[in-house]
């Protein structure tokens, strides 16, 4: 069964207060993206790699490409106006059949453990969505009072989030709606059950400046 990953990098610098969107800052010796793209190809060096990219970075990608010798082969997508818009770009270039996974650009040290319980699940029941338990206490809030929940029914989700290829492109059909969060969200709204995976807590979303040191630690430490 082919497998393929589509990576959404439509991130800006705003939070970083750069010019430069985050997923091309250097992380150790490479860019993020270059990291997480790493991380598919390591997994499996068959995999069909998308990136999705804002169009007016794509010539800034392609120069870092160059400058670092970067030669996984992959094919460029461009971004659209929000995430559910990028990833359906990219599905419309992927024919046939088989699973694919939607990743995070800044998402640079998933690990191969993670990427392959979630193409496993996925293959075998359609979807799979990689989550981590929650470790710190929660609280609701409304516009009077704030209370205590039950953090052990709820889960802090990542990604890979892995599809059967099929089904993900007629949930994308269905058109966008704002309260789309990820795709799980578009999957489970073309009336899907959506089966969770086990995660790796080093497994960050970088967004500010800290995030970026905490995965250069764990890039020395963990990978």
């Amino acid at each position: 069964m082919s497998k393929y990953v589509i990576i959404t990098a439509g991130g800006s610098g705003t939070r970083m207060n750069t010019d430069i969107p985050k997923q091309f800052l250097k992380l150790g010796r490479l860019p993020v993206l270059m990291h997480t793209v790493n991380r598919f190809y390591f997994f499996d060096k068959n995999i069909n790699i998308i990136i999705s990219l804002p169009e007016e970075f794509i010539e800034h990608w392609t120069r870092l490409c160059r400058e670092y010798k970067f030669i996984i082969k992959h094919r460029i997508v461009s971004g659209g106006k929000t995430r559910f818009h990028s990833v359906k770009n990219a599905l419309d270039v992927i024919s046939g059949e088989g699973t694919v996974a939607v990743h995070d650009g800044v998402r640079p040290l998933v690990s191969s453990n993670t990427i392959a319980s979630a193409f496993e699940t996925a293959e075998k029941k359609g979807n799979a969505v990689a989550c981590c338990d929650i470790v710190f206490s929660l609280r609701k809030t409304d516009e009077n009072n704030n209370f205590a929940v039950n953090r052990d029914v709820y889960k802090e989700i990542q990604t890979p989030q892995v599809f059967n290829l099929k089904g993900l492109k007629r949930a994308y059909e269905s058109g966008y709606k704002e309260w789309f969060t990820d795709d799980a969200s578009v999957f489970e709204n073309a009336g899907n059950k959506i089966f969770l995976v086990k995660g790796n807590r080093e497994n960050i979303k970088i967004t500010n400046r800290e995030d970026l040191i905490i995965a250069e630690a764990l890039l020395n430490t963990v990978f």
